[in-house]
């Protein structure tokens, strides 16, 4: 008698409705999510699964705390414009902002470490065994591990990602053996929306909207200030080689962050990165075995490798996963500059580095096509408020 109620339940059949709805959407993500998106620009509210270039996988970001006490999804958000709503905005703000400057002090711990005699490959295996394990572990800890999907998708994705992940930390320690932290951080970040838009527009076939054009524009005018003028002694062979390196780096996280606009059923973006930093350290381990892991049996290197895996990558993850989920744009663009801003100040505070004018004139463009579309996203936004108050 219940199950044939429940079949007759017109709320059971507006569920369903709506999961089928939800299942559709998702399979229109990839190219077709691309197209969206070149045609209309750079999404103007806070990343989601499906429709944000951030690297999400299949389920909104989960605050790692609540999942690892509950296992569980959180629950719904508030109605937007509802009493927490503010509250939220300002907790994910400050999220973002904080991991944005977690991971900028990887680049001085990273160098120093390279200083102390810890070579590149071992410095990007440390980190990357570290945090995966630390994350991994949390996550088994939590259960979370045991409802994995064992499927194809899950475990290409996961090989993948781990190595980009590789990848990525290579390329960036290996530019700061050739240029100033700061310059190099610059460098990576400042490259990434550009990769990024580049690789959508492709993937669409159509020409970008000109609010992204101005951006993209913006980002290359200001990395051809920072490339070209950069403040540092090396010869013109060594800053070829460290931009190359630091624009590897960046075009390694665009195609890590194109890759995972389409979701992958089961699996969450927490578990994605934790276990593809996991995987990324084993791949590399083999390298960084034939390189040399040696680390100076001082206490100064060996806190220098637990604070970089533990401080700018677990709890950066961390903090960039609990916010994003919340934040407004200005979160976004905040925790997308916070970082190379971090890295030059560090850098020239602890290590004597130094800029040229020009290139800060670079660095001011390169925040300013990051600040573009945010800006523009608030004046559509405020256009709509006041046309709906007019109505």
């Amino acid at each position: 008698m219940w199950n044939a109620a429940l079949r007759r339940s017109p709320a059971l059949e507006l569920t369903e409705g709506r999961a089928a709805g939800r299942h559709r959407a998702r399979r229109r993500t990839g190219v077709h999510g691309c197209a969206r998106v070149c045609a209309a620009g750079p999404p103007t509210g806070p990343p989601t699964a499906v429709d944000s270039g951030a690297p999400t996988v299949s389920d909104p970001a989960l605050p790692f705390a609540r999942a690892a006490a509950a296992g569980a999804l959180p629950p719904a958000p508030p109605p937007a414009g509802g009493p927490d709503r503010g509250e939220g905005t300002r907790r994910g703000f400050a999220l973002l902002a904080a991991a944005g400057l977690l991971w900028g002090t990887s680049g001085p711990a990273g160098q120093s470490l390279q200083a102390a005699g810890v070579t590149v490959l071992a410095v990007a295996c440390y980190r990357l065994l570290f945090a995966g394990a630390v994350i991994g572990g949390c996550l088994a800890l939590a259960g979370r591990l045991r409802r994995l999907p064992r499927t194809r998708g899950v475990a290409v994705r996961l090989l993948v990602n781990g190595l980009l992940h590789a990848v990525f930390q290579c390329c960036y320690f290996a530019s700061l053996t050739q240029l100033p932290v700061g310059l190099a951080t610059l460098v990576k970040i400042g490259s990434v929306p550009v990769f990024v838009a580049a690789g959508i527009c492709l993937a669409a076939r159509r020409a970008p909207q000109a609010r992204l054009a101005l951006s993209v524009l913006l980002a290359v005018a200001g990395l051809a200030l920072l490339i070209g003028f950069p403040a540092t002694a090396a010869g013109a062979g060594e800053i070829a080689l460290g931009m190359a390196l630091a624009l590897g780096a960046g075009l390694t996280f665009a195609v890590m962050t194109l890759l995972n606009r389409s979701p992958v059923a089961g699996l969450d973006p927490l578990s994605n990165a934790g276990l593809g930093l996991l995987i990324g350290g084993v791949l590399l381990l083999p390298a960084g075995l034939a390189a040399g892991m040696a680390v100076p049996l001082e206490p100064a290197p060996a806190a220098l490798l637990v604070y970089l895996g533990l401080v700018p990558t677990v709890f950066a993850y961390l903090a960039y996963f609990g916010g994003v989920s919340r934040a407004s744009d200005a979160g976004a663009a905040v925790g997308t500059l916070a970082e190379p801003l971090t890295a030059a100040l560090l850098s020239m505070a602890l290590l004597g580095e130094e800029m040229t004018a020009i290139g800060a004139v670079g660095g001011v463009l390169l925040a300013a096509s990051m600040g573009t579309d945010y800006a523009a996203g608030v004046r559509d936004r405020r256009r709509r408020r006041r046309r709906r108050k007019a109505a």
